[in-house]
């Protein structure tokens, strides 16, 4: 899955994201997803969530759905 729609991020879900300051290379970086940022059901370049770790980025990849 993909990042682009809400509905397929849930709290608790293993993801990758790609940091702002990542975005020119595209290095993904894993985590586990504690909040979804974006309230619109879907985003062009990706759903905006905040790591458990504290990261924030758009997510990528869907790893693991809960």
């Amino acid at each position: 899955m993909n990042g682009k729609n809400r509905k397929d991020i849930k709290v608790g879900a293993s993801v990758r994201i790609v940091l702002k300051q990542d975005q020119r290379n595209g290095k993904l970086t894993e985590g586990i997803v504690k909040n979804i940022l974006t309230n619109s059901q879907n985003h062009p370049h990706g759903i905006k969530v905040k790591l458990e770790n504290g990261q924030v980025g758009r997510v990528k990849d869907v790893i693991e759905a809960n």
